[in-house]
């Protein structure tokens, strides 16, 4: 098993993950770290070097925007935004995905009988 959870993330998983965390509000990508460990309960610890190539991708597929601002500590941060393309894309992927973990789930689940 790896000992890095961030690795047990599949395909597509940041991305999505980040795009839901930019739909709740706009964000840089410390903040966006933070949020998902927090919203994970710390179950998963997304590394900034996994996070910033994420997020170039979803800037080159323009399902988010950035633009420099100045944070609360008067540092110089590029903050995201979600599309309307990234909202279309967040709802295909959650709908998506909502359908392979339900069908895992069913393989994973106890059968009643010993035959199956």
């Amino acid at each position: 098993m790896p000992e890095n959870p961030a690795r047990d993330l599949f395909p597509g998983a940041l991305e999505m993950m980040t795009l839901e965390s930019l739909r709740r509000q706009p964000a840089h990508g410390y903040a966006l770290v933070q949020h998902i460990q927090q919203r994970s309960n710390h179950l998963l610890q997304v590394e900034e070097g996994s996070l910033y190539p994420a997020l170039q991708r979803l800037l080159k597929a323009k399902l988010v925007k950035a633009e420099w601002g100045i944070s609360s500590t008067n540092r110089r941060v590029r903050t995201y935004q979600i599309t309307a393309s990234g909202l279309r894309h967040l709802e295909q992927q959650m709908s998506s995905f909502e359908r392979m973990f339900e069908g895992i789930s069913l393989v994973l689940k106890p059968s009643n009988s010993a035959n199956s």
